[in-house]
């Protein structure tokens, strides 16, 4: 069995150095852009489950935008990004907080060989080879009240009938048809590092940066060509804020890149021992009992860090007995992980 829910206790790498976000503006242009390298926790995801190459270019690629898309949101809380479908992945996961703090997982299709997987597979292969697949992004603020849900978009897979090819082509149909912003994606992963590019136009608002129409529009244009030079290697091997001044060499002479604070970025899991009880108490005591007739005791793991939780009998007697699910570790005579 395995078992996984919004934790509360981060468990982090030791050295996440090279792991960074770096945001910029644009002066001569209402545009954002953000460059993200990652390679640590990108090691650190990967070392939890062998996925097949095809998976891991794809898991790399929504690690990347993930990222890239939390760092143009201004809110505590965690984005939870989703790609749903019936292939040979039935679900890919990137959770990110806004000390981009990321934990990611794949789960696969059991009735499926993917010994055979093309190493060249895209989204529309893995995910989506029905048609009926589907991105998700939800938006968990740390401060939601009881009784309040959290934020949900939903786009599907497809943009005019026809299957999407990438994660950066889903990220872009959902910035556009849920945010209203246009947004591109440049994302590229392998087995060391992931990393990406996002520039996203703002909106050319009053007041003293506001700008004639048809130079915003002419800027928007000419840094996505800009952009439209990057390379994967580049992607994947320089320093964010190495790339940022090679592909904007120009802009900055002309019209000028300001740059801010790069943000480091680090794996984070926050599994607990209690989570995982009030998970086994929402199955209620006769699925548990079922299982302890089977086995001695309740064993279930984390998808995402691969912690594993054991529960005996007692522990789980004491589950539903307590009045909440802390007096019942606190109560448990032999809490283990």
């Amino acid at each position: 069995m395995s078992f996984h829910k919004v934790f509360t206790i981060y468990v982090m790498t030791e050295k996440n150095a090279l792991d960074s976000l770096q945001v910029f503006v644009f002066d001569g242009a209402p545009v954002r852009g953000e460059i993200a390298h990652i390679r640590d926790s990108w090691q650190a995801i990967l070392a939890r489950k062998d996925y097949p190459p095809a998976v891991k270019k794809l898991l790399g690629d929504l690690v990347a935008a993930g990222v890239l898309l939390c760092g143009t949101l201004k809110f505590n809380g965690s984005m939870i990004i989703q790609a749903q479908g019936n292939g040979a992945i039935r679900l890919l996961v990137l959770e990110c907080n806004e000390h981009l703090v990321i934990r990611a997982t794949a789960k696969m299709n059991e009735d499926i060989d993917l010994s055979h997987l093309p190493e060249n597979a895209g989204l529309s292969d893995l995910i989506n080879p029905d048609g009926k697949g589907r991105l998700v992004i939800t938006l968990d603020p740390a401060d939601r009240q009881p009784g309040q849900n959290p934020y949900q978009g939903i786009v599907a897979l497809s943009d005019d009938g026809k299957p999407v090819q990438s994660i950066a082509e889903a990220i872009t149909i959902y910035m556009r048809d849920s945010e209203q912003l246009e947004t591109r994606l440049w994302l590229a992963s392998d087995e060391e590092s992931c990393g990406g590019l996002l520039l996203q136009k703002l909106p050319n608002m009053g007041g003293q940066l506001k700008m004639d129409d048809e130079v915003a529009a002419e800027g928007w244009s000419r840094l996505q060509m800009l952009s439209d030079t990057v390379t994967n290697e580049e992607l994947l091997k320089l320093e964010p804020k190495v790339l940022m001044k090679r592909l904007y060499l120009e802009e900055s002479s002309h019209h000028g890149v300001r740059s801010f604070d790069q943000r480091p970025i680090q794996f984070g899991c926050r599994c607990s021992r209690i989570k995982v009880a009030d998970m086994l108490k929402m199955l209620g005591e006769d699925e548990i009992n079922s299982i302890l007739e089977e086995k001695s005791n309740v064993e279930t793991n984390c998808d995402f860090c691969g912690q594993i939780y054991i529960f005996d009998a007692v522990d789980c007697k004491q589950i539903f007995a307590s009045p909440t699910i802390i007096d019942a570790i606190k109560q448990a005579p032999n809490s283990k992980h």
